[in-house]
């Protein structure tokens, strides 16, 4: 019997205006707490324009939403306090969260700036000492894990644990903050599938409202649902995305750093961010120069790849890829450039006619209302030395005409050797 898995989907809670609170508290100990009064973190502070991109828990209610405009958060609470955006701050705190991360298991992947999985299947025996009658293994470790980010670094976060990396995520989700939450599969039916559709994880605004149109209210609907019946609204892939989720089927792998390795990419930070309407001025020229940058280093090196993904952080920090695997490996510029195009477009937009998948289920990112880029990124991994790549019909007929030539000349050669043999040197001259 195989040893039951263990994921845990660690999550900062409103980590832009916790890692604020915190260096606000660092530098003037005797400041206000900004976890503790309505505040957000987004816009500029003089202006008052730009967009929240996080808030605090007492901001919450006020029904104040990430992502909307800093003077529609003031109109709803107008004593609300802003926060400007510190980026070097965010990276600080993040790289001393993901470090303690590190500490436990080697098997970490970092899926955002505030967030990670981590695979501690097995460990049972390195850490059976935290083990009480009221937490068992694992719930523990993550007790354990939650506490010491707290002591170290004074900012709070959530533990969701599964045996898989979507249901660990939404145990996440659950209450907050400073909470762990569990979500096996026995436990899918009484905890998640009572919840709106819009909460699955991957389930965009629009298809939630798509789906609410059938009569797909919960979670438990969407699983219940024959298969091909969310197939014909959503398309095969967003169909079967919703189902499986739904029913709490996930990957279990985590791509850890080692992975990572075994390819070649390059990314580059946007100096503002490219939205829908700037895209087709922006996007192509950063994915021309990246593909150029990585097609070059693949051809210094004599290897081709077999898979090439594209990479984008969105101005929420969160990271998503999308990648298709390519009928025959290459390191041609061109080819990667035409995929990586091809990629982005359905990444972002959510519409393709490659063998690839968005995150979300179907959906572009665009989906969602201010959504922005500011990070981009090409990837050429599934590596080989060229022996095995699939020849073209015009590479095939060239082997064929060398093939030729090399038999050509082997006959000639064993003629001229049988009659060096037979008559001498002498009579080959002779005969010249």
């Amino acid at each position: 019997m195989s040893e039951k898995k263990y994921i845990f989907h660690i999550d900062v809670n409103s980590a832009f205006l916790s890692w604020s609170a915190v260096k606000r508290l660092k530098d003037d100990p005797t400041s206000q707490d900004l976890r503790e009064i309505p505040s957000v973190v987004g816009g500029n502070q003089a202006t008052r324009h730009g967009i929240v991109t996080a808030k605090s828990v007492p901001a919450k209610k006020f029904h104040i939403e990430t992502g909307e405009p800093v003077a529609k958060a003031l109109q709803k609470c107008p004593s609300l306090v802003l926060v400007s955006s510190d980026f070097s701050t965010y990276r600080e705190y993040s790289r001393a969260f993901i470090a303690i991360l590190y500490r436990y298991t080697d098997v970490v992947q970092q899926a955002s700036i505030d967030e990670a999985y981590m695979d501690v299947t097995g460990l049972y025996d390195q850490y059976k000492t935290m083990v009480t009658e009221e937490l068992p293994y694992p719930l523990c470790l993550a007790e354990n894990i939650k506490n010491t980010i707290y002591r170290e670094l004074g900012f709070t976060v959530n533990v969701g644990i599964s045996n898989n990396k979507l249901l660990a995520k939404m145990a996440s989700d659950f209450e907050k903050p400073d909470k762990i939450h569990t979500l096996f599969p026995e436990e899918v039916p009484s905890k998640m599938w009572p919840l709106p559709i819009r909460d699955l994880y991957g389930c965009g605004k629009r298809t939630a409202e798509r789906l609410n149109r059938l009569g797909i209210k919960t979670i438990g609907d969407a699983a219940k649902m024959p298969l091909e019946v969310l197939q014909s609204h959503l398309g095969n892939k967003g169909g079967e995305y919703i189902h499986r989720s739904a029913n709490g089927i996930g990957s279990d792998v985590l791509a850890t750093e080692e992975r990572e390795a075994k390819s070649y990419s390059n990314e580059t930070t946007t100096p503002y961010d490219i939205t829908r309407d700037n895209y087709g001025t922006e996007m192509p020229q950063k994915l021309q120069y990246l593909s150029e940058k990585v097609a070059g280093r693949m051809k210094r090196d004599t290897c081709y790849a077999g898979t090439i993904s594209v990479i984008v952080k969105t101005s929420d920090f969160k990271k998503h890829s999308m990648q298709t695997k390519l009928s025959k490996s290459t390191n041609d510029e061109k080819v990667i450039f035409e995929t990586a195009t091809e990629l982005m477009s359905a990444l972002v937009f959510g519409e393709s006619k490659m063998s690839g998948r968005p995150e979300r289920g179907g959906e572009g990112l665009f989906s969602e209302p201010g959504m922005g880029i500011r990070l981009v990124g090409v990837r050429a991994s599934g590596l080989d030395d060229g022996s095995y790549r699939q020849m073209t019909l015009f590479e095939v007929e060239e082997n064929e005409k060398n093939r030729e030539k090399e038999e050509k000349r082997g006959r000639l050669d064993q003629m001229m050797g049988d009659i060096r043999k037979r008559y001498g040197e002498e009579a080959i001259h002779r005969g010249m």
